[in-house]
């Protein structure tokens, strides 16, 4: 029998690592299972998943009312066209539409976020001839093909432009992060300049069809955009007759505490795209829904979409026990009670060290940004030292915390901060006493500064303007 190591290395030696040179895929960790918030590596080492693997294991690992309910749609039906119908369609849409905004009612079904978001895009183009143009924002991911990567803004939509492998079409706004506002402005004397901008953008590039964002930013940081922003830019789009496009793929699914992070502003989209925790991950599978007076359009139009495992049934069996689960978690109270608790033991580690610069986000969804120095905010890695050689800081604590047995993803200026909504308080403070013992690397090479930690999303969450 191969050892691990064996096993890991031929895996390496026959796969492609994703988002990276191949010359650091060469041992990736074999994990042998995972139950509840943690999962066990071949040697039967622990590992806490304080990131939810890919911000998409949202309802812990092993849930037996998930995996029971896939179980019974592969023994009864595994796989039909897309051009047939199942039982197994009928009970997810009636499940996403018990938690969803009763504007959006057609939906199409795909097994990814990119996918999802792909969908998006050729409806977006199709309804709104001869308007094609699509806004996003630089802090931004919405996915891998060509369209949606075009209408990513961090590095990796550098790297596809590169291999020519984007569209046109695709112009990006200014973000709503407060604690590097692109305009060098102050909330709440701001004007709200950021959503402003899109409105001259708009009127300006002529041709505009539609905006895509995610409500509460993801891999790009988990900015919390001030109170005003959504229903402001909602106004500009109907102004302008332009489509918003929420992406929820990550925001989503109770992770900012509300099913959707849009509803913390009372604005519905015109378009939502999910995925990842709609079923807890166990099952690959996107949505795209939008409104009937999109749909409408497509009665008597040609819906130029569809592919092999569209409506694929298995994936499908998730969705209504991810949903009952989610109901019956948050009904609990523990989610609400664990998120507080997250939040000020995640403060508390601000004040305790220098290069946490920045601390934002939402219920089970936060960002700790790491600085040299917190009074010129001075970062210790660019968007532009992804994917160099350069040694990036939050990938050295990730490091150090996983050899701890915590796992938290960094991205290059944040480290990822997304647990499963099971986790416990004594859960979350086993992860932050790693995290805060791992915090050594970086507060080494900081500035010490009189300035306090910012806490951005907190501070535009409760200040009105004047």
């Amino acid at each position: 029998m191969a050892t691990s190591e064996e096993i890991s290395r031929t895996i390496a030696r026959h796969t492609y690592g994703t988002w990276r040179r191949q010359e650091l895929w060469k041992e990736p960790l074999l994990i042998e299972d995972a139950e509840g918030v943690y999962f066990f590596d071949s040697a039967g080492k622990r590992y806490l998943d304080f990131s939810s693997q890919m911000m998409c294991s949202n309802l812990g690992h092993k849930n037996p009312v998930i995996i029971e309910a896939i179980q019974k749609q592969a023994e009864k039906l595994a796989y039909i066209g897309p051009g047939m119908i199942s039982q197994a369609t009928l009970e997810a849409v009636e499940a996403l539409r018990s938690i969803l905004p009763k504007s959006l009612e057609k939906f199409f079904f795909s097994t990814s976020g990119t996918e999802a978001n792909e969908a998006a895009l050729k409806i977006v183009r199709q309804c709104k001839s001869p308007k094609y143009k699509i806004l996003s924002r630089y802090r931004s991911y919405h996915g891998a093909t060509p369209g949606s990567i075009t209408f990513t803004g961090d590095p990796r939509r550098i790297l596809a432009e590169t291999a020519r492998c984007t569209i046109d079409g695709v112009r990006f706004a200014p973000d709503a992060y407060c604690y590097r506002c692109p305009f060098g402005l102050t909330y709440s004397k701001c004007d709200i300049q950021c959503a402003r901008y899109v409105d001259y953008m708009i009127k300006e590039e002529g041709n505009v069809a539609a905006i895509i964002v995610e409500p509460v930013v993801g891999t790009n940081g988990r900015i919390v955009p001030p109170p005003e922003y959504f229903p402001l830019l909602r106004s500009i789009c109907d102004e302008n007759e332009v489509l918003l496009i929420a992406d929820e793929v990550m925001s989503g699914w109770f992770r900012t505490g509300t099913a959707l992070a849009m509803e913390h502003w009372k604005v519905e989209p015109d378009i939502l795209t999910t995925a990842k925790g709609c079923s807890g991950a166990y099952t690959p599978v996107g949505v795209t829904v939008t409104t009937k007076e999109i749909a409408d359009f497509f009665e008597t139009e040609t819906l130029d979409h569809g592919h092999t495992y569209a409506y694929h049934p298995l994936t499908l069996s998730a969705i209504p026990a991810a949903v009952s689960e989610y109901k019956r978690i948050m009904a609990s109270g523990l989610p609400q009670k664990v998120s507080q608790h997250l939040k000020n033991r995640l403060y508390n580690l601000g004040d305790r060290h220098p290069s946490i610069g920045d601390i934002r986000g939402m219920g089970h969804f936060y960002a700790l940004e790491l600085v040299k120095n917190r009074a010129t905010k001075e970062p210790f890695n660019v968007k532009g030292d992804r994917f160099s050689r350069k040694s990036l800081m939050t990938s050295q604590i990730s490091a150090q915390a996983l050899k701890k047995g915590l796992h938290v993803l960094a991205w290059y200026d944040t480290l990822i901060i997304a647990p499963p909504l099971i986790i416990t308080e004594a859960e979350v403070d086993e992860a932050i006493e790693i995290i805060d013992q791992s915090l050594e690397i970086s507060d080494k090479e900081a500035v010490l500064t009189d300035a306090p930690v910012s806490k951005s999303a907190e501070f535009s969450k409760r200040t009105k303007p004047s």
